[in-house]
């Protein structure tokens, strides 16, 4: 009689032997950096409600969840994302004066993306969720909290690139571009396609200095000097606020030493549309990923019943266990990681 063997479905995996010890450690690592600065742990179902990551909401499509049915028809989904998720317990269980709320998380995240070849479905995510606090100030928390725990996972060498999804919107608002047309446009400002910008904008009737901010976007990254050159396309308040808080982000974040891990790029547009300020993603050396992302969300927690702004990032085990491997980096045990 033949023995039947059966593997993992496409994308998901088997953890043992140092692989799991490795990864059990560097999560204990990331744990005291999130205590340390008072973050309080939460718990969210690895199912919810597909109400939770809806198109209005604007987070993972719907054609990359994976969907199922309970017993009275509800559809449910496994959580492609923590933020909704914690965003829907803050506003069912957190009172008014439980506000600010410092909370961590850790879990699988899953999502069924065709994206996603070579990679796994399946992701370790950690993460923090400032909710309650609308002040640069929390911005500059959460973007100083995600470099300490990229060092305290053995990382030196990082960076952690900030972008302004309200400064992209306010250039919006000044064109007559319709919905498809800033999709298209945003995509192309996101794969930092100069040209394709510049080929697109040419059919389109949008104003030549307005245009001009547009076609730049892709290329404005870099240090402090990109938010001077972004300011001078500022043409309502709307931008102009966005660029004055970016500049005190960046002043906190030098006083307090960490200016050398952060820069600046304006062509930066998330998926995710429901970040409206600030948004960040870190990339090291030996992955092609970003190993934290985060940003500001301030419309979130509307949609489950509670106006509350918030900020917060996501760690995502996988990548950084992977960046630690390729730079050689040992873990306490005296073995790579």
């Amino acid at each position: 009689m033949s023995t039947r063997v059966i593997h993992t479905p496409d994308g998901f995996r088997d953890l043992y032997g140092d692989s799991i010890k490795d990864k059990k450690e560097l999560m204990q690592k990331l744990r005291r950096v999130f205590y340390k600065y008072g973050y309080e742990p939460i718990e969210t179902p690895t199912i919810e409600y597909f109400d939770v990551f809806s198109s209005d909401i604007g987070t993972t499509p719907s054609k990359e969840l994976y969907k199922f049915f309970d017993r009275e028809g509800n559809t449910l989904v496994l959580r492609p994302d923590f933020t909704p998720s914690v965003a829907r317990a803050v506003a069912m269980h957190f009172p008014e004066e439980a506000l600010p709320a410092r909370l961590c998380y850790e879990g699988s995240t899953f999502v069924n993306s065709a994206e996603y070849q070579g990679r796994f479905k399946e992701q370790t995510q950690m993460g923090t969720e400032l909710i309650g606090d609308g002040s640069a100030e929390a911005d500059a928390e959460v973007i100083a909290l995600t470099v300490e725990l990229l060092l305290a996972s053995g990382l030196t060498e990082f960076q952690v690139s900030v972008g302004e999804v309200d400064y992209f919107k306010a250039l919006i608002e000044e064109s007559d571009l319709d919905e498809e047309q800033v999709s298209t446009l945003r995509r192309l400002i996101s794969n930092k396609n100069l040209f394709g910008v510049e080929e697109y904008l040419l059919g389109l009737s949008v104003r030549p200095e307005l245009r001009e901010a547009f076609v730049r976007l892709p290329n404005l990254f870099g240090n402090t000097d990109v938010i001077g050159e972004a300011a001078s396309y500022a043409a309502n308040s709307r931008a102009k606020e966005a660029i004055g808080r970016l500049r005190d982000i960046e002043a906190i974040l030098d006083e307090k030493g960490l200016s050398r891990y952060v820069s600046f790029d304006f062509g930066m547009l998330s998926k995710f549309r429901y970040y409206t300020g600030i948004i960040f993603s870190a990339y090291t050396y030996g992955v092609g990923e970003p190993v934290a992302k985060g940003g500001r969300y301030d419309s979130l927690l509307g949609h489950f019943g509670k106006d509350e702004p918030a900020v917060g990032v996501g760690i995502y085990l996988d990548q950084l266990l992977s960046a630690l491997t390729r730079q050689k980096i040992t873990s306490d045990r005296g073995k790579n990681v």
